[in-house]
């Protein structure tokens, strides 16, 4: 007699990390969902717990913030700590900013303003290194939100690099990853940094909210593209 098939059963959920009440995985949690994905999201800022282990989920997600990696408060003490989790356990992650500025932290590297107090507030280029073209195709330009960028940690491979930030994209094993830019925002998302991050365009290096937009319109279609099959490169197994 023939067996029918055994359909798969459903993909355990990734665990997605904010840092404000507000905060949305935007246009990654959209993906992800496309992907067949639930989203388990938590707030540490917010006293919510985060796993022991990640044997319930496929993964973890850690999104960027106005906070720094190096500031003195609890939870981000214990965002950092528990960072060992994914690591000892050689699950899928991935920080985003300030969560790859955590990953750096973890691993035993820094993170620091520019050495000319220069910030990256905008679009600008990306190039990827030798080690990042044999992996994937990458952008040529990536929106950036941050002032202060990190070391690479001992152990990880540099994929992409910047011209005022040299360390934009790393790997750290098989299954550790850092962007320092954003592919997440969506539009409302990037209207809203544009009306609440205002006072940092007098920043040294960063540009002006209209180059925000008009940036969009010439590079997002790309980075969109391309934080799509990078989401699925570091969940590819799951």
């Amino acid at each position: 007699m023939l067996q029918t098939p055994r359909k798969p059963g459903p993909k355990r959920p990734i665990l997605i990390i904010l840092h404000q009440e507000t905060s949305s995985p935007g246009r990654v949690g959209q993906i992800l969902q496309q992907m067949g994905y639930a989203l388990d999201i938590r707030r540490p800022v917010m006293d919510e717990p985060l796993p022991k282990s990640l044997d319930a989920h496929a993964g973890a997600v850690v999104f960027g913030g106005p906070m720094s990696a190096n500031d003195d408060h609890d939870y981000v003490k214990r965002e950092i700590d528990w960072l060992s989790v994914p690591l000892s356990e050689n699950r899928p992650f991935l920080g985003i900013c300030l969560g790859a500025q955590m990953l750096v932290r973890q691993l035993g590297g820094e993170v620091g303003p520019h050495v000319d107090g220069l910030a990256e507030i905008g679009w600008y280029a990306l190039e990827p290194t030798e080690e990042g073209r044999e992996l994937m195709a990458w952008p040529s330009m990536v929106y950036q939100f941050h002032r202060e960028g990190f070391t690479l940690p001992s152990g990880a491979t540099l994929l992409a690099t910047g011209e005022h930030y040299e360390n934009q994209a790393l790997r750290y094993g098989d299954n550790a990853w850092g962007i320092q830019f954003h592919g997440e925002l969506t539009l409302a998302m990037m209207h809203r940094w544009v009306v609440r991050g205002a006072h940092r365009f007098e920043l040294p290096g960063a540009q002006t909210g209209h180059a925000h937009l008009d940036g969009r319109l010439l590079h997002d279609a790309a980075l969109r593209q391309w934080m799509t099959g990078f989401l699925d490169s570091v969940f590819h197994e799951n």
